[in-house]
């Protein structure tokens, strides 16, 4: 399930239905709504963090990300996971 809603957001986010910038809904709001428990939904928008897509502002919740500084993201990313190799 947490596959699916994470494909689901990731195309919305592609497709521009989300836009950059654009807050996502609550953990709680969008699991009622899609009727499935909270954890699901966390695990989803945990994933989108660590993928560079959506960043988590505390308290005000997780927005999306521009293509750029999702870019500058990834590359970090590889630069540590070859860093750790060494």
């Amino acid at each position: 399930m947490t596959k699916q809603i994470t494909d689901q957001l990731g195309d919305l986010i592609k497709g521009g239905t989300l836009a950059v910038g654009s807050l996502l809904p609550s953990e709680r709001t969008l699991a009622d709504s899609l009727g499935v428990a909270r954890n699901v939904v966390r695990g989803s928008y945990e994933y989108l963090e660590k993928a560079g897509i959506v960043q988590r502002e505390g308290q005000k919740g997780r927005r999306v990300r521009s293509a750029k500084s999702r870019q500058s993201t990834t590359t970090r990313t590889r630069v540590k996971k070859i860093a750790r190799k060494r």
